[in-house]
């Protein structure tokens, strides 16, 4: 399980990445782009994620993923439980999510960075 300080500590990292409470409920947005929010008792987790696979990332694992509320099918947007997933997996979605709204150029930079970084 990972909490909102988790993604709060690895978002700050992210080039544009900035916080913000908008009516209880803590997001992480570049720009105008949210790419992560919570629900305000932080037990769920939206993220950006493409549409043409969602369907697919709930059916093979119901337990940690469900479609948005109907309204939000629009978006590119899934919802994960935060109690079922870890550090490592929170992390890989939040920067996914991140690289879909970023300029090509901003993603490369980070890539590049991390690339040279040693693992953890």
């Amino acid at each position: 399980m990972f909490t909102v300080e988790d993604v709060r500590r690895f978002a700050s990292t992210l080039p544009r990445s900035s916080e913000h409470l908008i009516r209880d409920r803590v997001k992480f947005r570049v720009g105008k782009i949210v790419y992560v929010a919570f629900s305000r008792d932080e037990t769920l987790m939206g993220f950006g994620f493409p549409k043409e696979e969602r369907e697919a990332l709930v059916a093979a694992e119901p337990a940690k993923f469900l479609l948005p509320r109907e309204s939000d099918l629009r978006f590119h947007w899934v919802v994960a439980r935060t109690a079922a997933l870890d550090v490592t997996e929170m992390r890989e979605l939040v920067l996914d999510a991140w690289r879909m709204c970023v300029p090509k150029k901003v993603r490369a930079e980070q890539e590049l960075l991390a690339a040279t970084r040693p693992a953890p």
